[in-house]
């Protein structure tokens, strides 16, 4: 399967929809994180203006908040 084209304002609200909250922002960078009974997910996201994020990043993201490429894709539907 074939990653979206998604902006970072996208994503974003994707994970907030998952139980994450915003941390913090600095510049363009948006921080979501979420506590689990395991561990504490931190993720950094690029908020360029509305541009889309590289395919490599946006795979970054996902492994970092635990889930699969398929797991995110059906979100994003």
């Amino acid at each position: 399967m074939k990653l979206p084209t998604i902006s970072g304002k996208e994503v974003i609200s994707l994970l907030l929809k998952q139980g994450f909250v915003i941390k913090r922002q600095r510049g363009s960078h948006v921080t979501p994180y979420k506590k689990t009974p395991e561990r504490r997910l931190y993720v950094t996201v690029p908020l360029h203006s509305g541009k889309e994020i590289f395919p490599s990043t946006l795979l970054s993201i996902i492994r970092q908040v635990g889930m699969t490429k398929e797991e995110f894709i059906t979100l994003t539907k």
